[in-house]
């Protein structure tokens, strides 16, 4: 398909998808109000109302809306591929992740028989008045179900023991030069990115660019570079531009700044009809009980709960992840993701196509861990309605592909394997010790990346680790900091003889300075 073809079909697209869109009916209402003012000429009406719109705002909203839909819609590579191959091209993946959705769908289900919970059940009136009461502060209060009882549907090393039995039936894997591929758990082909190629991709982090989370620190004067950034970072605010914002964040967010600065790149807003909508998802915690509420619950308890950066916000994630389950908007990413949406059916007519419903109402089964994808933008926001819609837009647009299995650049399996093909390409001699002692770092390092360090990182290094996740718009950072973490404390690791020592060596990661490791690792290393 050639350019111009290619083009005019993401054109048609993008306008198809915001015709429906809150956005259009606004604009279209500015533009008939506008046709009052004595400025508008009938002979330059068409200029006039461009114009008009233009200098009232509406014209960069709608950019900021186009650049959105660009950035979560997949381009199309020809004019009518099927629905499948928009949400993964490879087969292999597509059937793997299906298989893995009947495992942990079935985990669900049995976990329902076994306990003898329901799935949904509608609550009754004193207890809707009850949760109505302490909505804000639930974290105080026991759920009605005793959590032990729960368990996580899996944990991110299940998950790992798949993407490592994942093979490509059409690969031989005896026709590849390099004996390295064997080293590593990962042993699928995919293209993954280099040192070189990562140094082009990611060159405004080279050691000659002001950064902050390195040239903010106290021995560098303000002057040299952070009031002048800061400034820059203000005015990017104040023009409303999306695209300058993600720009802007390659080189990270001023603390006071960024909650604007994200919002923006995201294009979440907080409009009337948003916070309208927030508490639509809070009536529907309040009307049904779910068994994956349980799960939140176990969760946030066995995570953030215990966590000294995040135990505060206990309340706050209960809230958030309470109201995205019942979230049927989440469902529209289910189109670019090679995941599809679980299903239940409703009075026990199993296999009746029927009185099949997805389950839970977003999709999106939670796993042990998933309520720290949350916990750190509760540090940026203290409005539930905005937290929820910067939350929402994150894991669309990034934290899906670090739990399903899929071919793409920012997924877990090319993170996995960019993580390890970096090691072994600049630490072979660490590689190898490593397995040598059945210490493979992939199993050390899977839970950092599977929730992009969240919980991991002082959360002010995570931040800034996640300004140039935004910023780049790939989650390939994450497998460099990964690799970089390796190479900072590789002199203690060719001094272990277990996993476990191994571990023991990487297991405090919340004094590490995110920007420095990465540079170093990134431009100061020979290649």
């Amino acid at each position: 398909m050639n350019e111009g073809t290619e083009l005019s079909l993401t054109i048609a697209q993008i306008v198809q998808r915001l015709k429906g869109s809150h956005l259009h009916s606004q604009i279209e209402r500015q533009a008939k109000e506008c046709l009052h003012q004595p400025e508008i000429k009938l002979g330059s009406l068409k200029e006039d109302v461009r114009s008009f719109l233009r200098t009232s705002g509406w014209e960069r909203r709608l950019q900021n809306a186009v650049y959105r839909e660009l950035h979560v819609q997949l381009p199309p590579s020809h004019p009518t591929p099927p629905p499948e191959h928009l949400k993964e091209p490879l087969a292999y993946m597509r059937k793997a992740q299906a298989s893995w959705e009947k495992r942990v769908l079935k985990s669900l289900n049995s976990m329902s028989t076994e306990l003898g919970v329901p799935l949904a059940r509608m609550r009754p009136a004193v207890e809707q008045k009850e949760l109505t009461n302490k909505w804000n502060e639930m974290g105080t209060d026991e759920p009605v179900a005793d959590l032990s009882r729960f368990r996580p549907v899996y944990a991110p090393k299940d998950f790992l023991e798949v993407l490592i039995s994942l093979r490509n039936s059409n690969h031989d894997s005896s026709e590849e030069v390099s004996i390295r591929s064997h080293w590593g758990l990962i042993q699928v082909p995919l293209n993954v990115r280099d040192i070189p190629q990562l140094r082009r991709g990611f060159s405004e982090l080279n050691l000659n660019t002001g950064q902050l989370g390195i040239d903010d620190h106290a021995h560098i004067h303000p002057d040299l570079f952070e009031n002048e950034y800061v400034q820059i970072g203000k005015k990017v605010v104040e023009e409303q531009d999306s695209a300058a914002a993600q720009q802007y964040s390659r080189r990270g967010c001023p603390t006071g700044l960024r909650a604007d600065l994200w919002a923006l790149i995201l294009n979440a807003t907080n409009q009337p009809q948003d916070v309208m909508y927030y508490e639509q998802l809070k009536a529907g915690v309040i009307q049904h009980d779910l068994l994956v509420d349980n799960l939140i619950y176990k969760d946030v308890k066995l995570t953030a709960s215990n966590d000294d950066y995040y135990f505060v916000f206990e309340d706050f994630l209960y809230q958030i992840l309470l109201s995205f389950s019942r979230d049927t908007a989440v469902l529209e990413h289910f189109k670019y993701n090679s995941a599809t949406p679980p299903k239940s059916y409703i009075e026990g007519k199993i296999g009746v196509e029927e009185c099949a419903v997805v389950y839970p109402p977003n999709g999106v089964i939670p796993f042990h861990g998933f309520s720290m994808y949350v916990a750190p933008l509760c540090y940026l926001y203290n409005e539930p309605s905005k937290l929820y819609s910067v939350f929402r837009e994150m894991y669309i647009r990034y934290f899906f592909r670090l739990h399903s299995i899929s071919s793409s650049a920012s997924g877990i399996v090319s993170l996995c394997l960019q993580f390890e093909r970096l090691l072994q390409s600049h630490l072979p001699q660490l590689f190898y010790h490593l397995r040598q002692i059945e210490a493979q770092p992939l199993r050390i390092a899977f839970k950092w990346m599977v929730r992009a360090f969240s919980g991991y990182l002082s959360t002010d290094q995570l931040l800034l680790l996640w300004d140039r996740i935004l910023g780049y718009d790939s989650l390939e950072m994450v497998a460099v900091l990964a690799a970089a973490v390796f190479a900072f404390r590789a002199e203690n690791l060719m001094e272990v003889t277990s996993l476990a020592s191994a571990e023991a060596v990487l297991a405090d990661l919340s004094t590490l300075k995110v920007m420095p490791l990465i540079q170093i690792f990134l431009f100061a290393t020979a290649i």
